[in-house]
């Protein structure tokens, strides 16, 4: 079964209106902020307001339009997307490279998780000053936060219902408050020539740095590309039209305000609050906060998808993944949810204003997009053979973010550390489980099955050993019948026989489409002994226990095997017979030479799996007839030991 089709996926109305609730919060309350933090305390000019809207029309349609909404959407993976769905999709070209920017990719973004939702709650509800000067907003902005994560475990469908009415209204809000001063100033677009955009950057006194300002308005850029899978690339596409005039339609309003306003400074002034009139002021503000909430959930459930992925592909921590909707695409990770959460509360603990939260905005989500187009340069390189396309996006797209990167620099000192420490953190516990990953596979020892079929069979002939259950069944490394796991050998024969009357060796498989579930099974000894390969999407539930117990009941079916009990008493009821699963967990061998290198990989890996969901909980077994034992192994050469006899009389 391979289909991710759902019924948010098709175009449709309600489609449409759902990708609005999920995916176009981030850049769509942009306009409350992005032309603030470009003025900043700078006097108003003419320059300075062309300038800033040129780059901003330009960035929207480059880099949000070409390169996501067309690009990188037409980079799927069967309907799914995100930087780890592009990684699926280059990794089979055996460029160990790519595994690099799919980790940073996905740092990044978690990353500014923590910083978006506190910015962008934060930046509506300070509105509120406007009319309540003295008010303190700090513990609504909290509450708010605590309410929308709380919410997260409803489901992205019943957010997505709930919240694309609310962003409907609002983008429709923004249209016409916008064109209300567009049209009393229409000079304003000028703007659209990017000749005013060079002059910003090239001619006005650090106006290249202003670019870390501009950056602003397309952050939520690859949070769209994450959100794929949750609503279908024609919903989001023609989601995007109506979007972006609106967004346009209120920039270039704010932008014919400040030309009104030239020769002075912004000071408390924000300019998408200015266009508003007076008596509409206090139910602009609500409805601000509202799509800023919003705002927050195209990041969430965005994390949502990227953590699951790197789950699946053993790049992140084994934890609980939860689907409370219909809808494979949609799901619930409560402790991503519970760290986003705390980390938005400390982001405003820190910062406290949104125009503070500013320098630690951007910065982490400019690499996050540096990534994406590496990956994204390579696939069409290699996968779609398309030299030309691919060299066209490496230079249009590293140049633009490579300056927005540069810009963005600036805003180290000032709370881009923040985000670049979060980063850090996990980019940190993604690379040792990697290469924990790569020291496993490097050291783990395969054997020929064949040598030992006659052993197995004696083994289950001989009654004098004490039979360890009807059927074992082991999670092996090994993907064919041919080798497998030497530690498995080990287990059965070397560290205490284990008779069974049924051996199964199961390989479980984590495949590049992402909703493949299919299996397959190699007869090694006829009624006696299995293997059993199970391939999984990506975005498939690992619940390894129920599809085990579906394949058994198929080959019961065919007379492959037996499933009734073969002791006596419940053989005469037709109760089923027993299973038991042994888990091999691989240990260091205290006998190897180990690198501080390795070491300290070792040391982190053992430390994050303490910390981790076990095997029994990740797989779904259950714990009654669950057995996990610790096979050593060798992580390098034997270490070298004298000892010398001494002689004498006893």
């Amino acid at each position: 079964m391979e289909s991710s089709t759902s019924s948010h996926h098709k175009l449709s109305v309600g489609g449409i209106l759902i990708a609005l609730g999920i995916i176009y919060g981030d850049i769509g309350t942009s306009p409350i902020y992005t032309l603030k933090f470009i003025i900043g305390d700078r006097m108003i000019t003419e320059d300075l307001v062309l300038g800033g809207l040129s780059c901003i029309f330009w960035t929207l349609t480059m880099i949000t339009s070409l390169k996501y909404i067309y690009l990188a959407l037409n980079a799927d993976n069967k309907g799914e997307g995100g930087i780890f769905a592009l990684y699926a999709l280059v990794r089979k070209y055996k460029a160990g490279w790519v595994i690099y920017p799919a980790i940073i990719g996905c740092c990044t973004l978690i990353a500014d998780g923590f910083i978006t939702p506190a910015i962008s709650v934060s930046s509506a509800v300070e509105g509120i000053r406007l009319i309540y000067p003295s008010i303190p907003t700090m513990g609504i902005v909290i509450a708010i936060i605590v309410a929308l994560f709380i919410f997260q475990q409803f489901g992205s469908s019943v957010v997505g219902k709930t919240f694309g009415p609310i962003m409907s209204v609002w983008f429709v809000m923004l249209a016409v408050l916008g064109t209300n001063y567009l049209l009393q100033n229409p000079i304003v677009l000028k703007a659209l020539n990017p000749v005013y955009a060079f002059k910003l950057i090239y001619e006005y006194p650090k106006g290249f740095w202003l670019l870390g300002a501009v950056f602003l308005c397309t952050t939520g850029a690859e949070a769209l590309y994450s959100d794929l899978g949750h609503c279908g690339k024609s919903n989001i596409r023609i989601g995007w039209l109506f979007v972006k005039v609106c967004l346009l339609l209120n920039y270039f309003g704010q932008g014919a305000w400040l030309l009104t306003q030239q020769g002075k400074l912004l000071g408390e002034e924000i300019p998408f609050y200015s266009i508003m009139p007076q008596q509409f002021l206090f139910l602009g503000i609500v409805i601000a906060t509202m799509a800023t909430i919003i705002a927050s959930q195209a990041l969430i459930s965005g994390t949502f998808s990227l953590v699951n992925e790197a789950i699946k592909l053993k790049l992140w921590p084994a934890t609980q993944v939860l689907f409370p909707s219909a809808s494979r695409g949609q799901m619930y990770i409560p402790a991503i949810n519970w760290i986003l959460m705390a980390g938005s509360i400390l982001v405003i603990i820190i910062f406290e204003e949104s125009s503070a939260m500013e320098g630690a905005y951007g910065l982490a989500i400019t690499v996050n997009m540096l990534m994406t187009t590496s990956l994204l340069v390579f696939y069409f390189t290699i996968a779609k053979k398309s030299i030309v396309t691919a060299t066209l996006l490496g230079l249009v797209f590293f140049s633009l973010e490579g300056m927005f990167l540069i810009s963005n620099l600036d805003k180290f000192n000032h709370g881009g550390w923040f985000t670049f420490l979060i980063a850090f953190i996990f980019f940190v516990m993604m690379f040792i489980l990697h290469k924990a990953r790569q020291l496993r596979q490097q050291h783990t020892e395969f054997v020929d099955l064949r040598h030992y079929e006659n052993i197995l069979k004696d083994l289950q002939n001989d009654l004098e050993i004490p039979k360890e259950a009807t059927n074992l069944v082991y999670l092996a490394v090994a993907d064919s019948r041919r080798y497998i796991d030497s530690n498995i050998i080990y287990s059965i024969l070397r560290k205490r026989p284990k008779r069974a009357d049924v051996y199964w060796f199961v390989h479980v498989e984590t495949v590049d489409s992402p909703f493949t579930s299919k299996y397959s099974v190699d007869t090694i000894i006829p009624q006696r002994c299995f293997f059993v390969r199970i391939k999984l999407g990506f975005k498939v539930p690992h619940r390894v226990n129920l599809l085990f117990n579906r394949i058994v009941h198929d080959m019961a079916k065919d007379s492959e095997i037996d499933l009734i009990s073969p002791y006596a008493p419940l053989q005469k009821h037709h109760m089923m017979s027993d299973f038991k699963f042994v888990i091999l967990h691989s240990w260091a061998s205290t006998d190897s030479e180990i690198s501080l290198f390795d070491g300290i990989i070792i040391s982190g890996y053992r430390m994050i799996k303490s910390i981790s969901l076990s095997a029994e909980e990740l797989y779904g077994l259950e714990t009654a007839n669950v057995e996990i034992e610790k096979v050593p192994i060798m992580v390098g050469p034997v270490a070298k030991v004298r000892i010398k006899r001494e002689s004498g009389n006893v």
